[in-house]
């Protein structure tokens, strides 16, 4: 049965508001979204009251008005992050709220802008937010983020379409690959939790000392810490409720030891961060530390990124996904990292997933960094993955296992 547009957009806020955020009775909802997709926020404000919602708060952005800032506001004005934006977001955290962000950002939104702007104002807004993130990282509460196409990002997906074609052409791509195409989404999204649950488990029980990457550009051995965990679909945050982060999601992930990161690894897709594409981009560690960057495309960028602190110097994510996931097979690129992302292996310059760790949710940041989780203001994940891809799990006796085989998994 071929479903209409709106019935689609409407199992889309559906399994945003239900498997995403999972609203309770009496929650607040914070939601961010852009201009171009009130008509789908307006949708999911009314599912979420008629699901028991408390409040639904609505901080919207406009890709036309932050292009204008950056090029017309002062250099000494993206230094300051706005007080009461940290006061409502630590807030309504503490109060147990859940966060749904919709992404639609043009990736190219701040080309040619001055590098020295984007970056001023990511280092505020980390050093602003980090008490926030750091209850995000640690699930003390629910969030998720799905995406929606805007005119321009549309545009860079599909520009061999009609102009008029575009937009419709990225929403069928985004339902697609969120399984709202399917018979029965929220069923399939359970079952889809399940198969990267066991994953994560056979990888738990394994506890690798090391993995190897090996590919084209790539030759990378990357520690992790004792007791570190695997995860992967669903979450559960402090009150006991599952939650889906992203959506989205194919991915297995785990936080690597700081210091453990020894050769190189080559980007197989291109990275959307700040407004800008970087491309084809390689990256040599040492000790875990970055100490080479090379890029053909966004190089000052990405020095600026890894120059956020000392923390944006490592990794804190390695994250598996099969070369054969639904994203990948449909050979379109993004240009967006929660799509990019799960098309392929990645890893995350900086900040690791507290819950990566066993008892890591209650853990300080100096407890954290001791047990060899990275502390960063900045989490950004850059795709690594490709057909030509070997991974291979090291034990603790220095046996060598296949995790994947040819971009896939192997077992």
């Amino acid at each position: 049965m071929l479903l209409s547009f709106d019935t689609k957009l409407l199992r889309y806020a559906e399994l945003a508001v239900k498997i995403g955020v999972n609203i309770q009775k009496n929650q607040y909802l914070y939601m961010s979204c852009s201009t171009d997709n009130l008509k789908l926020a307006e949708i999911i404000t009314k599912i979420a009251y008629e699901n028991g919602a408390k409040q639904v708060f609505v901080d919207l952005s406009d890709d036309k008005l932050v292009r204008t800032r950056y090029e017309k506001a002062p250099k000494d004005s993206f230094d300051f992050f706005p007080p009461w934006k940290i006061q409502e977001r630590e807030w309504l955290a503490e109060q147990g709220a859940a966060f749904l962000s919709i992404v639609s950002q043009n990736p190219d939104l701040l080309k040619d802008i001055d590098h020295e702007k984007i970056m001023t104002f990511q280092k505020a807004s980390g050093k602003a937010l980090v008490n926030y993130y750091n209850m995000l990282q640690a699930d003390k509460f629910s969030w998720t983020v799905i995406a929606a196409p805007s005119k321009s990002w549309a545009a860079k997906v599909f520009p061999q379409l009609p102009e008029e074609q575009q937009v419709d052409a990225l929403w069928e791509a985004i339902f697609t690959a969120t399984r709202i195409d399917q018979e029965q989404p929220v069923g399939a999204w359970k079952a889809h939790d399940l198969q990267l649950h066991d994953k994560a488990d056979y990888l738990n029980g394994k506890q690798y000392k090391s993995l190897r990457y090996t590919a084209p550009g790539t030759d990378l051995t990357i520690e992790l810490p004792e007791k570190h965990v695997w995860t992967g679909g669903s979450s559960v945050n402090i009150q006991g409720q599952t939650f889906m982060a992203n959506m989205p999601t194919e991915e297995v992930f785990t936080a690597p030891l700081k210091t453990g990161a020894n050769g190189y690894v080559s980007s197989t897709k291109p990275l959307s961060y700040g407004g800008n594409i970087i491309n084809n981009f390689k990256l040599t560690f040492k000790d875990g530390r970055i100490v080479d960057i090379q890029a053909e495309q966004g190089q000052e960028i990405l020095a600026s990124l890894v120059a956020t602190d000392e923390g944006a110097h490592y990794l804190g994510e390695i994250a598996l996904v099969p070369h054969q996931s639904p994203i990948s097979q449909s050979d379109l690129l993004f240009y967006n990292t929660l799509f990019d992302e799960n098309a392929s292996n990645h890893l995350a310059i900086g900040r690791a997933y507290a819950f990566c760790i066993e008892g890591g949710k209650e853990m300080s940041s100096d407890e954290l960094l001791k047990h060899g989780l990275n502390q960063s203001l900045t989490h950004v994940d850059f795709m690594i993955g490709s057909a030509k891809m070997d991974i291979d799990g090291i034990t603790i006796d220095g046996q060598i296992e296949p995790i994947f085989r040819d971009g896939n998994w192997a077992f």
